[in-house]
């Protein structure tokens, strides 16, 4: 009974979090004798003129205008740019032999993270020696600034992703961070450093790195997906938040990083249009005796067809049907939304709400709402985020009126989906896939993903092995 918008007139700005992207550019290493038949993709003919302390390669790399392919390889070429602008396009690596090849091998190593190194062009750093030195060098830098990025961002973009996988982190440019490193002559240490420090991230790291030999391969997989969703999380996770828990079906309120307030929750249906979204919000404010204003895809395949053969269902329900179509349902103890609602900006509609139903919190499957989270003990937890008692929201939610109080200040709040978290004692806990997210994001971790049927088959022989 959810997806709601706040009340007409009441309705405060929408706001969205924002990523800045890393759009591909197009150049092309056309000097032939700096990098040999690096690829079948030929731009316009390089200009002589040496860029400014730089060399002629780079001179070429900066005015062609092409794709750069190393080996077959597309590169981000605007990435390298933007790199490259920082030293005047001059090469970095060629004396700095020992960060290069500890760089390589870091990359090499990105399957410690969960992830798939042939994503940083794996096989082509086995075997970097084997290129011309300018080759060598774009295929390092590209490879290291491609791992910074998987790590601080995750490697599985907004754009590729399901519309509701919709966390992402805040803005940071990974070639300063590389720079950085560079100057302290520790790039790996200043990479490794943008991967979460969350107590999950450091538990799935570390299942990856205790059981992989013995694992089965769907235990392993469901370890890598998560510790991709971790790193859509940001680095440092706000000391006051409500953490909600898609999968554990409970609500958290964090307090300078400690948990003060606990309580069940009620999250969407399996069915896809139902499902909670993963979100990042603020809660501005508190909206009590809150109506409802019914959402379109619920009235035409709910609300119409009871109206069809009950003819007096809106009257029942305390409901109206506007002139613009629209339904509402109007404040009330059991109106759908209950007594409070929470009001956190976002693109889904979404939101954190009370409800008459209160029974229903007993049950252990409490996956049957329409997206929304109907919390168990929602006065108790506007009393903790309004700091203020209880008794005190007696009077206004007893006028019956539609009331918004603004929170003293706005609470970031956070829906996730972990079906493999740190539980108690950092012990890995795993969870049902109840949205079946996985299999289709660990696709997306993949540098050449499976055929679905070897991997159906490859999971049910691990779950088999686990059974067993």
């Amino acid at each position: 009974m959810e997806r709601l918008r706040a009340p007409a007139g009441l309705e405060p700005d929408r706001h969205q979090v924002s990523r800045r992207g890393f759009a591909g550019g197009t150049m092309v290493l056309a000097a032939a004798t700096a990098l040999g038949a690096c690829s079948a993709d030929r731009g316009p003919e390089p200009v002589a003129a040496r860029a400014p302390g730089g060399d002629a390669p780079f001179a070429a790399l900066r005015d062609s205008g092409a794709q750069v392919v190393v080996a077959g390889e597309k590169l981000d070429t605007a990435l390298l740019w933007r790199f490259y602008e920082r030293h005047d396009f001059a090469r970095v690596w060629a004396n700095r032999p020992a960060q290069a090849e500890a760089l390589a091998n870091a990359v090499l190593r990105a399957g410690d993270h969960g992830l798939d190194p042939e994503l940083f062009h794996g096989s082509l750093l086995q075997r970097r020696d084997t290129f011309p030195p300018l080759r060598r060098e774009l295929l390092v830098t590209h490879a290291a600034l491609t791992y910074a990025k998987a790590l601080a961002f995750g490697a599985v973009p907004p754009d590729r992703r399901k519309a509701s996988e919709a966390l992402t982190p805040d803005p940071l440019d990974v070639t300063e961070v590389l720079d950085a490193g560079i100057a302290r002559r520790d790039p790996v240490a200043a990479i490794e450093a943008l991967a979460p420090a969350t107590p999950t991230y450091r538990s799935l790291r570390e299942a990856l790195r205790r059981n992989r030999p013995g694992v089965p391969a769907a235990r392993l997989r469901q370890v890598e997906v998560n510790l991709e969703r971790q790193r859509w999380l940001p680095r440092a996770l706000p000391p006051d938040r409500v953490w909600v828990d898609v999968t554990d079906q409970r609500l958290t309120l964090y307090r300078a990083q400690q948990p003060v307030f606990s309580t069940r929750v009620i999250v969407g249906e399996p069915v896809e249009r139902k499902q909670s979204p993963e979100l990042r919000a603020l809660i501005e404010a508190s909206f009590f005796n809150p109506p409802w204003v019914i959402p379109r895809d619920i009235v035409e395949a709910d609300i119409l067809p009871r109206i069809g053969r009950e003819p007096d269902y809106l009257e029942r329900n305390n409901m109206v049907l506007r002139p613009n179509g629209e339904v509402e349902q109007r404040p009330g103890p059991d109106a759908g939304l209950g007594v409070v609602m929470f009001d956190m900006p976002n693109r889904f509609d979404v939101y954190l709400h009370d409800t008459p139903d209160k029974h229903l919190f007993s049950r252990d499957n409490r996956r049957i709402s329409n997206g929304c989270i109907r919390v168990q003990n929602p006065l108790e937890f506007a009393a903790l985020l309004m700091r203020q008692p209880v008794e005190s929201f007696e009077p206004v939610l007893a006028t019956g009126r539609t009331t918004r109080r603004k929170l003293p200040a706005p609470m970031p709040v956070f829906l996730v989906y972990q079906t493999a978290a740190a539980g108690a004692g950092g012990a890995v806990e795993f969870r049902p896939d109840f949205y079946n997210r996985d299999a289709d994001l660990w696709q997306q971790l993949q540098k050449r993903p499976q055929p679905r049927s070897v991997q159906a088959r490859a999971e049910r022989q691990g779950a088999a092995r686990a059974d067993g």
